[in-house]
């Protein structure tokens, strides 16, 4: 918890918003936790945060809490690197699904030989598993870097809502991957309410991009604060997949609730805004953007 808030601080520390001219006013969305509850607190007022700008302390105006609904992408490689293993992955699949939290909108991709729905966003369970029996094996590569970066669109189009992406990727693919798809990639999840889990595995067979994917896979999940878990064998691949839902069920209760903080600039400040940094006393900044 304490990486993820230095890691959280270090993005809005980090913020030169170069070309950005902000008015007078501008606006903060926090996720802050509790640490001896583990969960957002239930109420913040003003004088519970503290907003700077190139360290100088700007007036919080008001903060209003958002709850934000939690929604899953579910990106599943089904191209050359999955091999023969068809049915002990259609299984792990169906035990995610069935772990995920009851009532939490969640969509089924495919990412070979590019990312295609298999079900639509749902809350019908019924359609999900359904959806697992028509998973099939494709000849192509699995897309894992374009497909994260059309999920995190999808999910910045969202409103309050917090997204949870789930990847179960493996290392035959994302050869020819641009460096601008992954620069792309990587605006979209910074700072934003995305939290990505990501499942490799070693392929079947041999491909090229094996490396580019785990170094994705690593940075998105040390980026969003998800969990990465590298496997060589289809059968923990498969029973591993089902752990990945209470990682949800957790996000349902504490990231679930962010706050709106809108400040006025410090005495002074005009044009591009500076770094800005956000501090809540003894609770924990978790992950903060400007919206």
């Amino acid at each position: 918890m304490l990486r993820r808030r230095y890691l959280a601080l270090l993005i809005v520390a980090g913020f030169c918003v170069a070309g950005l001219y902000a008015q007078q006013q501008f606006t903060l969305m926090a996720t802050i936790v509790d640490p001896e509850k583990n969960a957002a607190p239930d109420t913040l007022t003003p004088a519970d945060v503290r907003v700077t700008e190139d360290d100088v302390t700007a007036k919080i105006l008001k903060v209003d809490a958002i709850t934000r609904a939690v929604k899953v992408q579910l990106l599943l490689d089904n191209g050359i690197g999955m091999g023969q293993n068809l049915s002990q992955f259609r299984n792990g699949v169906r035990s995610l699904i069935e772990a995920l939290p009851k009532d939490v909108e969640t969509a089924l991709l495919t990412t070979a030989p590019q990312a295609r729905f298999v079900v639509k966003p749902t809350k019908n369970r019924d359609e999900l598993l359904k959806g697992v029996d028509r998973l099939a094996p494709d000849s192509g590569a699995g897309r894992f870097t374009e497909s994260l970066l059309e999920a995190a669109e999808r999910a910045n189009k969202e409103k309050d809502t917090f997204t949870v992406i789930i990847a179960a990727g493996t290392t035959s693919g994302d050869g020819d991957v641009r460096e601008e798809t992954t620069k792309q990639l990587f605006q979209q999840i910074t700072g934003k309410p995305i939290l990505i889990d990501v499942l490799m595995y070693q392929g079947e067979t041999s491909g090229t991009g094996g490396g580019t994917q785990v170094e994705v896979g690593t940075l998105v999940t040390r980026v969003t604060g998800g969990r990465y878990e590298f496997i060589n064998s289809m059968s923990r691949y498969a029973t591993l997949m089902p752990e990945f839902g209470p990682d949800v069920a957790k996000q349902v209760a504490g990231s679930s609730k962010q706050f709106r903080i809108t400040a006025q600039r410090p005495e002074g400040k005009s044009g591009k805004l500076g770094k800005l940094g956000l501090a809540a006393g003894a609770k924990l900044v978790t992950s903060v953007r400007l919206e």
